[in-house]
């Protein structure tokens, strides 16, 4: 793409974001839209989102778990692989090459805007092989969630210039995370405050009967967060993105008056154009509606949130007898052992019995009748239409409606 054109577009946004009262997001060393597009695996925020929210000015988000099911040569590799030995070890290598060719082709989209993160899950078993990986292939950002990442300053020792984003949902993880990075000389880049009530997909909490606590509310741990930045002595220093539920200028507005630098949007983004996921993946997200969703606990033993979609329903009837007969497994069903703390495969009964990546893999691909779709609470920006990044984006800094042409209506 003409990189004039790229820079009369990021430009374009950038004006529309000031004249819809918004400030920028001031982070390394870019001004940036304060929109976050956050990270969904497995292959659903892959080069293609990331780069044409990146192309805009803001951040989008790679997600790095498994993304060689988006390469067919990858896949003919190690698809088959089972009894192997070396089984985990070759879908290891190949998921940091998909990673890299995912890295790339972002970079090449975004055409040297906004920011190309990459989101690792702190529970994945290649986690640090992940944040490496990612490091080395040149990620401007490493967001990381599902677990307190208290190493990642040591493992990003030598990348000072690319900026680490831990995602937490209260004010003690906050506190703990800048404390002990503090400690080892670095603070956080940006914080996501996620809260579990709202967001999509593994939640910061313990139970899910803590999703409702009040004490993740965005009115009661933006100030928090902030009055201890503040006896810190780091005021000012350390940007926070608020995530789940958002979905219009007004919250951004809302959020950026509490205290808040930008938020972080999941759901909306996947059901654009440019999501890399399957156009059924998109439908079943933007079809559902409050009655359809669900939270439960996932495989890696978190609180999840996701659409009741006919294998959901299935195993949540058979929940209980699968955690009741729950039994160490000789290996892992998909052979590389992609979590550290696995319910299935370790035979934890307070854990989910089913294999996520698997699940996730098959939803990915848009088989509606076996896959597992993680969705954010709340409606959508634009209903059941699946439209542009552009289209979302437009409206997300201005709260005007786009034009009808960077429209799609699932029929």
């Amino acid at each position: 793409m003409d990189k004039s054109f790229v820079n009369e577009l990021a430009a374009t946004f950038k004006a529309l974001a000031l004249a819809g009262g918004l400030r920028p997001l001031q982070l390394a060393g870019r001004e940036l839209l304060p929109v976050v597009q956050g990270g969904m695996g497995v292959g659903v925020s892959a080069s293609g989102l990331a780069g044409a929210v990146a192309r805009l000015g803001a951040i989008g988000t790679v997600s790095a778990v498994d993304l060689r099911r988006r390469h067919p040569d990858l896949m003919e590799q190690t698809g088959h692989l089972d009894k192997e030995t070396n089984a985990r070890e070759l879908i290891d290598a190949a998921n940091l090459l998909a990673l890299e060719r995912e890295i790339q082709g972002a970079r090449q989209i975004a055409g040297g805007q906004g920011l190309i993160a990459v989101n690792v899950m702190k529970a994945l078993s290649a986690y640090e092989a992940y944040v490496r990986q990612a490091l080395a292939s040149g990620a401007d950002a490493i967001v990381v969630g599902a677990g307190l990442p208290l190493d990642l300053p040591e493992i990003a020792r030598d990348f000072p210039a690319t900026a680490l984003i831990p995602i937490l949902s209260d004010a003690r993880g906050v506190q703990l995370v800048v404390r002990k990075w503090g400690k080892k000389g670095r603070l956080p880049d940006a914080i996501v405050i996620e809260h579990p009530r709202l967001a999509g997909g593994h939640l910061g909490a313990a139970k899910v009967a803590d999703l409702q606590d009040p004490r993740f509310d965005f009115e009661s741990v933006i100030p928090q967060v902030l009055e201890f930045f503040k006896s810190a002595g780091i005021e000012k220093e350390i940007p926070l993105i608020a995530a789940g539920g958002i979905s219009s200028h007004a919250d951004i507005l809302r959020l950026q008056a509490l205290g808040a630098a930008a938020v972080q949007l999941g759901t909306a983004f996947a059901v654009t154009l440019e999501c890399d996921a399957d156009p059924a993946f998109k439908q079943v997200l933007a079809e559902a509606g409050p009655q359809d969703m669900v939270e439960f606990i996932s495989v890696a033993g978190l609180p999840a949130r996701a659409v009741r979609t006919p294998w959901l329903n299935k195993y949540l009837r058979i929940e209980s007898k699968l955690q009741a007969h729950a039994h160490e497994k000789k290996k892992c069903n998909m052979s590389f052992d992609c979590l550290s703390h696995c319910g299935l495969r370790d035979g934890n009964p307070a854990m989910g019995q089913f294999c996520i990546d698997q699940q996730l893999g098959h939803a990915m691909a848009g088989e509606t009748d076996k896959g597992l779709f993680f969705r954010g609470a709340g409606a959508l920006p634009f209903g059941r239409e699946i439209r542009s990044v552009e289209a979302l984006m437009e409206y997300l800094i201005t709260g005007r409606q786009p034009a009808p042409h960077a429209m799609h209506t699932i029929t």
